[in-house]
């Protein structure tokens, strides 16, 4: 039996073949999980092509190579939690480096980036990446990167990828795109232009709420090896059991997707229409402010949703009531997850600057699962009354 050419292969196939449609040795179809530190050497100068697994480890390097398929890139990175990808990316750089930031994302990379890599003469400019002309406006002769989130955590902003790459590729620069939030299957950056991809594979990904994962996936020569000595010299590297959950967690992200986006779109309408909701944020509304460009480089809108009660005393009774969807951080899993931005994944960012991207004491973030879509709306209707 021969093996698939997975590059004629549609994204769906891929995803649950993988870069390797079975163990060759063994004809296992599910990927063995290679429990194993380190591997014998046939003898002095030669190897198996795996001696230690900081380094490499089959299982994980199966993920890498299906990953790197899925995202249209030829190289794959897996780190133990999207942080550590997030930090060796930024290794890329030398101080002295600017670079321009999402103002509206993930709490803990601004963490990162503002107590960190500032101490270490990084500097950074954060602003509004969806209006293109703030994107421009921060420019300097030492800026090295734009990174974005797009759609944006926690507001669901939508920033011009390809408009942003052609920027700071004119200066000679690189654009990094977090894509944690629409996933390789809704959305390949790399095709518009993106240098790297970053991802928390913790979430759609592996998709089950069970594994911490992260990822970089790149199609430039000139930087795998910088950053496989960055990924080995740190070590935050992705266990071989962690890695086969991603795998198999991959197999079905088509179809999650696809159930994540349509209860999401039932959910958005539905709070739209409550008394208790003001303002509903969600990329597949026609009238969202970047829905046409959401709609050109995305293809799909996923399953996060974000919404403004209108009183801040609803909010310890909601997430008192809920039941079926869980008080939880994180997202992307099978399960409803509902957060609240304020004091949980945006507690690291000053007031001032969550006043300004919006995340006030009245936000919720809602993470719509793949349960039935009258269950999920049937809870939210119970505990907002």
């Amino acid at each position: 039996m021969e093996q698939y050419d997975s590059r004629k292969l549609s994204l769906e196939s891929i995803l649950v073949h993988g870069a390797t449609p079975f163990d060759p040795v063994t004809g296992a179809v599910s990927t063995p999980v290679y429990q194993s530190a380190t591997f014998r050497h046939p003898g002095l100068g030669q190897s198996t092509g795996y001696d230690y697994s900081r380094v490499i480890n089959p299982t994980r390097a199966e993920l890498e190579k299906t990953l790197a398929l899925a995202e249209r890139g030829t190289h794959c990175l897996a780190f133990s939690t999207g942080m550590g990808a997030i930090s060796a990316v930024i290794k890329l750089f030398k101080p002295g480096d600017h670079l321009i930031v999402s103002e509206d994302l993930y709490g803990g990379t601004f963490r990162l980036f503002n107590e960190y890599y500032a101490a270490y003469g990084f500097s950074f400019s954060w602003v509004d990446t969806a209006n293109f002309a703030q994107v421009e406006a921060a420019l300097k002769p030492e800026t090295a990167a734009v990174f974005i989130e797009t759609p944006s955590n926690p507001m669901m902003k939508v920033t011009d990828i390809r408009r942003c790459a052609d920027l700071i590729h004119s200066r000679g620069g690189s654009l990094i795109v977090d894509n944690t939030f629409l996933s390789p299957y809704l959305q390949t950056p790399l095709d518009l232009g993106a240098d790297i991809v970053v991802h928390s594979g913790t979430k759609y990904l592996a998709g089950h709420n069970d594994t911490l994962a992260g990822f970089i996936v790149h199609a430039r020569e000139d930087r795998e090896e910088p950053l496989r000595n960055i990924q080995k010299s740190e070590g935050a590297t992705l266990s071989p059991f962690d890695a086969w959950l991603v795998l198999r967690g991959l197999k079905t992200l088509a179809v999650r997707m696809n159930r994540h986006e349509e209860n999401a779109r039932r959910v958005a309408h539905w709070l739209r229409g409550h008394p208790q909701v003001e303002k509903v944020f969600y990329t597949g509304f026609e009238d969202h402010p970047q829905y046409a460009l959401s709609c050109a480089q995305a293809r799909g809108h996923g399953g996060m949703i974000s919404f403004y009660l209108k009183d801040s005393s609803a909010v310890r009774p909601l997430l008192q009531k809920v039941s079926l969807i869980l008080f939880a951080e994180s997202l992307g899993g099978v399960e409803s997850l509902i957060t609240y931005p304020l004091v949980q994944t945006h507690g690291a960012i000053p007031e001032s600057m969550r006043l300004a991207a919006g995340v006030n004491d009245r936000l919720m973030r809602l993470s719509v699962g793949i349960e039935n879509a009258d269950d999920i709306i049937g809870d939210l209707e119970n505990a907002l009354g």
